[in-house]
């Protein structure tokens, strides 16, 4: 009798500690905070049973059905155990018009982004002297001599007019600033000062344009930042424009093989201006109005469900077409982590056309139910049928910023 107790107490202490495993591991993959769509309540998407209990059962039905209120729900699953605690906030059900049309984007950096090393020749031998004074790869350079720089001539023409004079470089480096002394050496070349450095101050491509805000004349695109191409980093925008783009052909993907839109510029005349690159994509103002699509209400996360969806994507000229696909998986955990979503293309004319997703695609709108719920952001490289993608709810964190800044980001 005694040992059926004890086995019996072994098989309840197993039980409880793997359902207190397994909501410890829920409230993990479960975001700290949501967004509510103004009289609407709060739903969890989980395999598992989770019910919100509001923490103050005392407050008027109002206080959670009003935008611009926050409150307090306690998550618990199998009807009592804990999950955790969360913050709600009430906001209003925004309308916004998914776009999926090409754009081109012209961006000038805050400064200058070191890309390569480049040793000089001189009498004594191989030198570098941004080396030598602690310069590497990805830092940026915003000002010689206390003056700001902005182009890689400006760079060129300082560093050769030295005379081989030391410079003074203000430098940022991700978040931290610093001064270095860097002293140009003559190459036995050609007789040419030289830093030693290779630098960029400005980028180019094309990607798609995700929704535009009709209240605030905002747009969002690419769900993603720009990035450099040789360091990956984000480039640190210091001004840029918008301009109108035309797809004039596809380099389908294959397994290890990423695909492409290839694309032109149609006009060089500033379709809006570009104030945001960050990890949520790019953002500014368009100066006229996008009337190509119906305005549909945007999708918060907890709404977006695995199953069946649609993008809007432009393989083709200027008019975007949809396409089916599916969302395979939702990650809701994570502010910071983008890839809210993974999805695969399941319609035969897409797959046919581009093999799934290519570059060019990224910030294609993806709709379901009737609702936007986010955006096209990376293929997976060696299966271009699938790729990531950002939860709208996200990017609009973002556009949010410009609409209220007014001016352009510096």
């Amino acid at each position: 009798m005694r040992k059926l107790c004890r086995a019996v107490a072994g098989i309840l202490s197993c039980c409880i500690l793997g359902i207190l495993s397994l909501a410890i591991y829920t409230g993990n993959r479960l975001p700290d905070k949501y967004y509510v769509a103004e009289g609407e309540q709060l739903t969890i998407r989980s395999p598992f049973s989770i019910y919100p209990q509001a923490e103050n059962t005392l407050l008027p039905i109002e206080a959670y059905q009003t935008a611009g209120n926050t409150y307090s729900l306690q998550l618990r699953m199998l009807g009592a155990v804990s999950v955790k605690q969360v913050q709600v906030q009430v906001v209003d059900r925004k309308s916004v018009v998914p776009c999926g049309t090409p754009f081109g984007i012209k961006m000038f950096t805050e400064g200058v982004i070191v890309v390569g090393m480049s040793d000089v020749d001189t009498p004594q031998g191989l030198y570098n002297p941004a080396k030598a004074c602690g310069i590497r790869i990805g830092d940026i350079i915003t000002d010689i001599n206390g003056k700001k720089v902005e182009s890689n001539e400006q760079v060129g023409s300082l560093v050769q007019s030295s005379g081989g004079a030391p410079l003074q470089l203000s430098v940022k480096r991700e978040n931290e600033l610093f001064s270095a002394l860097l002293t140009p050496v003559r190459s036995s070349i050609d007789g040419q000062y030289k830093a030693g450095i290779w630098v960029r101050d400005s980028s180019a491509g094309i990607g798609t344009m995700t929704y535009y805000d009709p209240k605030s004349g905002c747009y969002a695109g690419l769900g993603h930042a720009v990035c450099d191409v040789d360091t990956q980093l984000v480039m640190p925008l210091y001004s840029g424009e918008i301009v109108r783009a035309s797809i004039s052909g596809v380099s389908p993907g294959h397994a290890g093989s990423p695909g492409e839109l290839k694309g032109m510029f149609v006009d060089s005349s500033p379709m809006g201006s570009l104030e945001i690159n960050n990890e949520t994509g790019v953002f500014g103002r368009l100066y006229g109005s996008y009337p190509y699509n119906q305005p549909v209400q945007m999708a918060h996360s907890y709404e977006v469900e695995r199953g069946p969806a649609s993008i809007l994507c432009t393989i083709s000229g200027e008019t975007p077409s949809l396409f089916s696909i599916r969302i395979d998986r939702i990650n809701t955990a994570g502010e910071q982590d983008m890839r809210n979503m993974v999805i695969s293309v399941t319609d035969p004319a897409l797959l046919r056309q581009t093999g799934g997703i290519v570059q060019g695609m990224s910030g294609s709108p993806i709709l379901q139910n009737g609702k936007l719920v986010g955006a096209v952001t990376h293929v997976f490289v060696n299966d271009p049928t699938r790729g990531y993608a950002i939860f709208a709810e996200n990017m609009d964190g973002t556009l949010k910023s410009v609409a209220s800044s007014g001016t352009l980001a510096s």
